[in-house]
């Protein structure tokens, strides 16, 4: 199902200002609001919706990505790209402690989870997978979406991942009494302290299992796979990774899903060698076409494109092909084709070549070219204009 618009979840216009954005998410997270409905699954994701809508939005350089890029623009991860609160990748728990304080005096912050408890509990959240995935240079140009079959854990569909053999196999945990948390007091020098941990027994969920699943024994998760669509964008490079929410590991007893990175690798192009945004071609030409000048195909990304070589083009001149190589990520333009002349030099010469050659070694023009070459250091710095 495809996210809403972060605007239409929090049902503002998209010059709406800060106060405007906080007041409406204030709003929805009220009227979504755990402990407002509980066990209402469908209120939960649009608590968690509506705070991932703010999370963006309520931040200024994360709106302004979301507003040229929108959601695929938030699924970033290294490498500079992207980066957003995700609502699937965060638990109940990082909500109340990142936006509590929107919440004023209704609910006091806390979140009563499945049930019984005022304090905050905690909700599990499955592990991060990472894969990796090779792109052509074609597909980091263009951007693409690539199908991969991913093995994970899944929840279990006997128990709808509870883990649970029947809605009875419940009881209070023993321990921490159902509240999720065990309070230890320690004498020391100062004093007696008093701290506050998840209990040890449930793993701060409050209630233990007395009849487990038989088919995932007790876990709430089983082995399985699942098809997930990766939409990669133009202008990512290697070693960058990606971050698609929600699609990892499925959580123990339920919760939230984990997220699914994705480490981007380049497959080497034949003839294009990637420079930041720009591609490095090595273009042979021969002297006679250096000479007299004429025309040349350069590979591109989606073709061939026809250059112009003006007569008497020196070995190391640099041709621009202009916007012909990658997008940048982040929308700055796009980079070029640099084509650099290599002059080919034949290794075997006929007598009457030879001959050739020498009667135009003597010539004007040969001996005042020689006068005039350009030293190491002018051609360096005509590569680089």
């Amino acid at each position: 199902m495809a996210k809403r618009d972060y605007y239409e979840v929090l049902g503002v216009s998209r010059d709406a200002s800060a106060d405007e954005i906080k007041k409406a998410y204030r709003q929805a997270a009220i009227k979504y609001h755990p402990d407002k409905n509980p066990g209402d699954k469908e209120a939960e994701e649009k608590f968690k919706e509506a705070a991932e809508a703010y999370d963006v939005l309520s931040n200024p350089d994360k709106k302004a990505r979301y507003d040229q890029f929108g959601h695929e623009g938030m699924n970033a991860g290294a490498g500079g790209f992207g980066g957003g609160f995700s609502g699937g990748g965060f638990s109940m728990e990082d909500i109340f402690r990142n936006f509590g304080d929107i919440f004023g005096g209704h609910f006091g912050g806390g979140f009563s989870g499945f049930g019984g408890g005022g304090a905050e509990r905690r909700v599990n959240r499955g592990s991060d997978l990472r894969i990796k995935v090779k792109l052509t240079l074609a597909e980091i140009v263009n951007g693409t979406t690539k199908k991969l079959k991913i093995s994970k854990m899944v929840s279990c569909d006997k128990c709808g991942g509870t883990g649970a053999k029947d809605s009875h196999s419940y009881t209070n945990c023993p321990r921490c009494g159902g509240s999720g948390y065990v309070t230890q007091v320690v004498n020391t020098f100062f004093g007696r302290t008093q701290s506050t941990s998840v209990c040890p027994e449930c793993h701060g969920e409050g209630k233990v299992i007395t009849a487990p699943c038989d088919k995932c024994h007790g876990e709430g998760i089983v082995k399985g796979e699942e098809v997930i669509e990766i939409k990669i964008p133009a202008g990512v490079g290697e070693g960058m990774q990606l971050s698609v929410s929600g699609k990892g590991n499925a959580a123990r007893h339920g919760g939230v899903n984990g997220d699914l990175l994705v480490l981007i690798q380049e497959e080497k192009h034949p003839d294009l060698e990637r420079d930041g945004n720009d591609l490095i071609y090595n273009l042979g030409i021969t002297i006679p076409t250096a000479l007299t000048g004429g025309a040349v195909e350069i590979p591109t990304v989606d073709g061939r494109a026809k250059v112009k070589i003006e007569p008497g083009t020196q070995a190391g001149q640099v041709l621009r092909l202009k916007g012909k190589g990658i997008p940048d990520i982040n929308g700055y333009g796009r980079g070029d084709i640099l084509a650099v002349v290599d002059i080919v030099v034949p290794t075997h010469l006929t007598s009457a070549e030879k001959k050739l050659v020498e009667q135009l070694a003597e010539s004007p023009s040969f001996t005042k070219a020689e006068k005039k070459r350009q030293n190491i250091f002018d051609r360096m710095r005509s590569f680089f204009s």
